[in-house]
């Protein structure tokens, strides 16, 4: 595979949370994701890990491509990666410089059968908050990326918000029906509020989908802290707004799982939000 390239003279003083660092990380996470997931996909054997999720090997070529090179440019910020133990992962959330949140393959299931909804997602976390994140889908090519206070993009192109937001019945909502509690999944399944649910299999993507449009709203009822710490922001920089089930912020600094529900604006949050609560 291609994908192991780290730059013979990395440019060590380049701050992550820059346009220059973002566009760099946006051409390193592209080549690794095509030289390492695309030729397996559909065709990667799988096993179980402990807590029922997949892995293949595709998921570690990734993660090991990403770590030489984050390494080679960032040397003091920490790579906390869901293929790593749990052990390791807590000792990077405690790195002073930073952790680097990757999930290398977000949406395995699909990826292993074939279905082309799946991403790398890759969040730099300092002081317990997302301050860049980079969500990149390769079967469509799209880059999804944010960097704290200074915006949000697609593919380098502003993500531009759509106004006016329709109203709670004529949305479009992202639900993840089987980690929901039994009495909130019924009524949603009996009487939602919305005109028309989907459950895609990627929580990074299902983030940034929500982001530039494709859906309003968003329920999930546990992902870990990889599955949201790029999304979330890309998210919250558009102007989107999301806490827990309980109403509680999104944490940063645990790894879950941790509930959510969002959508692609104030507004729409809370008449989402009504709903959820007269109904959980």
């Amino acid at each position: 595979m291609e994908g192991r390239r780290a730059p013979l003279n990395p440019d060590r003083s380049l701050d992550p949370c820059t346009p220059a660092a973002l566009q760099l990380l946006e051409d390193v996470v592209r080549r690794i994701a095509h030289a390492e997931l695309m030729p397996r996909f559909g065709a990667s054997g799988s096993r179980v890990k402990d807590d029922g999720s997949l892995v293949t090997a595709a998921d570690t070529a990734v993660q090991s491509c990403l770590a030489e090179e984050l390494a080679a440019y960032w040397p003091d910020v920490q790579l906390m990666g869901e293929e790593m133990t749990e052990e390791m992962q807590y000792a990077s959330l405690q790195c002073q410089a930073g952790t680097w949140c990757l999930d290398p393959l977000d949406g395995t299931t699909n990826f292993v059968n074939g279905v082309p909804f799946f991403a790398v997602s890759l969040a730099l976390l300092r002081d317990n908050k997302p301050v860049l994140g980079l969500v990149y889908d390769p079967s469509r090519q799209e880059c999804f990326s944010a960097l704290h206070g200074q915006g949000a993009w697609l593919n380098g192109q502003p993500i531009k918000v759509r106004v006016p937001a329709p109203a709670l019945r004529c949305c479009v909502a992202i639900v993840d029906f089987k980690r929901l509690r039994p009495r909130l999944a019924g009524r949603l399944g009996v009487d939602p509020p919305y005109r028309s649910q989907r459950s895609y299999g990627s929580c990074a993507l299902d983030w940034c989908w929500l982001a530039v449009g494709r859906a309003h709203l968003y329920l999930h009822g546990g992902q870990k802290l990889w599955d949201y710490a790029a999304g979330s922001l890309i998210l919250q920089e558009v102007g989107g707004v999301f806490a827990s089930l309980d109403g509680d912020p999104m944490t940063y600094e645990t790894l879950g799982p941790a509930s959510a529900v969002a959508a692609r604006t104030p507004d729409l949050y809370e008449a989402w939000r009504a709903w959820i609560t007269h109904n959980a």
